[in-house]
């Protein structure tokens, strides 16, 4: 219970400071006149340009889903028996 207490609380705080750095990192009129329609005033400079682009893109969203699952995963349900390893030491130090 006190895991997902903490999970909880560090899932909401990093969601807010996602949402406050959203609005300071939007695209200025000159930008926004400069993207494709598709991500137009999400981010300042030119965006995506071509195939590979995108394709760039969408590779490295889902790394980084897959690496957010992957860490959650390992927190909630750790498979490692053995309590002398280093993640152990930490959890208990908290």
């Amino acid at each position: 219970m006190k895991l997902i207490k903490k999970l909880i609380f560090f899932t909401s705080v990093t969601f807010l400071l996602l949402l406050v750095n959203t609005y300071t990192a939007l695209a200025c009129e000159a930008c926004k006149q400069r993207q494709p329609k598709l991500l137009q005033g999400i981010t300042h400079g030119n965006g995506p340009n071509g195939f590979w682009d995108y394709l760039i893109v969408i590779v490295m969203v889902l790394v980084t889903i897959y690496t957010l699952f992957a860490t959650i995963r390992c927190f909630v349900k750790p498979t490692e028996k053995r309590y002398k390893d280093i993640k152990h030491y930490i959890l208990k130090a908290q």
